[in-house]
Formats: structure tokens, C-alpha cells, sequence
């Protein structure tokens, strides 16, 4: 039986730590305006969910964490890049109830401290030593930049497959936990079909997680999740819970008329979107997108049956288990 969630933060507490402080470290510029920002953005950065995966890989072959935090620290800054470079795509105003540095900077500002992001954290995996790890890191930036031109491209359209919404999905988000767990795996010097069961742990552990934020999107209060609820909505992104919906629509209908309406732009009016997404949550799209989520999140957990350490094994399920949960 795995141990209680908080457990996994509580065990990994310290390594956590040092991966934070290498994190505020290479995050910190010579402008005190920017530098604060940046490091507050930093701070407030979530659960650390990324960087603690890659210890965990690490830790069911290694006790020496040393070469394990860099590639942590690395992939945090990574993560926090894009998503600095997400909000000014999106013009985005908030984040975990935030504001966004886009609200506080000029874009060509904006886009320059992203980049430094991106730089510092390539600095931070090459540190390592490991060629392997450089390699993966470069092919996740481009999975993350993939993942992102198809969310501006293709993300608007109601019509899209499952697939495409899977493709587009894995690259803005799951590849970087696909990235976490394989490279804490291989420094630490896991034999390769390990290494390979741990990537595809992760892989689907962020899938998981990208579902459930979409879902969080829609059934969620503007007050809980720090920005309007059925944001994406309202930026004309189609996610799942919005996909599953529209499939079951009556074509021609007032409603498949008003989503089309809401997803090209043309209606705007928040009265009229709240309704809609009243009723998306009112559809059974939501248990069909919790259910693509649950799948997601028992595979995962069937892939890591190779680890070899007990503890590990369960403090993994734990972290599969928190990103699924946080619809609860």
C-alpha cells in the first residue's frame, strides 16, 4: 500500500530544498525589477511535481543526489520558462491568482527573460556531464515549442480528433515529465528497459495531469484555480471536457451554434459563457474526461512494477495519484 501523499514531499524534503535553491540561484538577474518578478514567479511555482519525479527515478538506483539536482533545478527552470512564454502568447493577466509577469513587463521583455529561463536551465542539464541527458533535454524544448504551435494552430478547432488533442497535449506538457523521470533514471545509471518503463511512468503521469487541468478549467471557481473558470473557453482553446461535449451537440443546435460562437471569438459575453459552461458540467463529457484521466494514471502505474525499490515504487504511485486526485 503506498504511503499517504504528503509523505513523498516530507521524505524528499531536502533534496527539494537544494533544488529550489539552485532554482532562485540561476533565476536571479542583475535587474532588480525583473529579478523580483522572476522570483516570485519561482517561488509560487507549484509542487515541484516535475523535478520531484526526476528524483525519485534517481533514488530507486542511486543514494548520492548530487548529480540529481542540477538536472532537477534544470528542469523546473525549464518548465517555469514556458510557461512565461505561455501567459504573453496568451496575453495572460494571472496565474495562481498571480499576476503574470506579461502584466507587469513589455513583451519583448517578457519573451527575453523566458529565453534566459531556457538558457540557465540548458546551463543547469549540461552541467551533468551527460550527453544523454543534453540530448533529452534539447528534444523535450523542441516537444514543448511542438506541443505549443499546435495549441495556437490546430487548438481551435471543435472538429479535432482525440489524437490531435493528444499529440498537442503530450508536447505541452507531458513531454517534460516524460523527460523528468527518464533523466533522473539515467544518471543515476538504470539499465535501459528501466529507463524506458520510467520515461513512459512519466509520460503518462502528465497526460493525466494535463486532463485533469482541463477539467479543473471547467468545473472549478474563478476564486480556486486563480483565473476565470472555462479560461480556455474563453481563449478559444478545445480541450477534452469541451471536445466530448461538442461530439454529443445535436447538429444545427442553438448550443452547437453559441460553442462555435465562444471558441472563433465572435461572442465574448462572460453572461453567456458561464452559462455554457454550466452545462458542460452538467454533461456527462466530465466523467468521460475523469475516466481518460483514471486510464491515464493506472497505466502509469503499472509501468514502474520494474523499479526496484519498494519505497520508491510507492512514493511514484503516490505523485501518479496526486496529479490524478487534485479533482477531489
Amino acid at each position: 500500500m503506498a504511503l499517504q501523499q504528503t509523505d513523498v514531499f516530507g521524505i524528499m524534503r531536502s533534496e527539494l530544498d537544494r533544488v529550489d535553491a539552485r532554482v532562485e540561484q540561476a533565476a536571479t538577474l542583475d535587474y532588480p525589477l525583473a529579478s523580483g518578478l522572476v522570483l516570485d514567479i519561482v517561488r509560487t511555482g507549484g509542487k515541484r511535481l516535475r523535478p520531484l519525479l526526476l528524483l525519485l527515478a534517481g533514488r530507486a538506483y542511486t543514494s548520492n543526489f548530487d548529480p540529481l539536482i542540477a538536472a532537477a533545478a534544470g528542469v523546473e527552470l525549464l518548465h517555469t520558462a514556458s510557461l512565461v512564454h505561455d501567459d504573453s502568447i496568451d496575453r495572460a493577466e494571472l496565474r495562481r491568482g498571480k499576476p503574470t509577469l506579461n502584466s507587469r513587463l513589455g513583451t519583448g521583455a517578457v519573451i527575453l527573460v523566458g529565453d534566459f529561463l531556457f538558457a540557465q536551465s540548458a546551463i543547469l542539464a549540461a552541467s551533468t556531464g551527460s550527453a544523454r541527458v543534453v540530448a533529452i533535454f534539447a528534444g523535450t524544448l523542441g516537444d514543448i515549442c511542438d506541443g505549443q504551435l499546435r495549441e495556437m494552430l490546430t487548438a481551435h478547432r471543435i472538429e479535432q480528433s482525440r489524437e490531435d488533442y493528444e499529440k498537442r497535449i503530450y508536447g505541452k506538457t507531458a513531454s517534460l515529465f516524460a523527460a523528468s523521470t527518464e533523466m533522473g533514471a539515467v544518471i543515476a545509471g538504470a539499465d535501459e528497459d528501466h529507463i524506458q518503463a520510467l520515461k513512459q511512468f512519466g509520460g503518462d503521469v502528465g497526460m493525466a495531469f494535463q486532463i485533469v487541468d482541463d477539467l479543473l478549467d471547467i468545473t472549478r471557481e474563478s476564486s480556486d484555480i486563480g483565473k476565470p473558470a472555462g479560461n480556455d473557453l474563453r481563449q478559444g482553446t478545445v480541450t477534452l471536457p469541451v471536445m466530448l461535449y461538442a461530439r454529443d451537440l445535436p447538429p444545427g443546435s442553438d448550443r452547437v451554434q453559441t460553442l462555435h460562437a465562444v471558441i472563433e471569438g465572435e461572442l465574448t459575453e462572460a453572461a453567456a459563457i458561464d452559462d455554457l459552461v454550466r452545462d458542460i458540467r452538467q454533461s456527462s463529457a466530465i466523467e468521460e474526461s475523469l475516466e481518460a484521466a483514471r486510464e491515464f494514471t493506472d497505466r502509469a502505474k503499472a509501468r514502474i512494477e520494474i523499479v526496484p525499490d519498494p519505497l520508491t515504487r510507492d512514493l511514484l504511485t503516490d505523485v501518479a495519484d496526486l496529479a490524478f486526485q487534485r479533482l477531489s
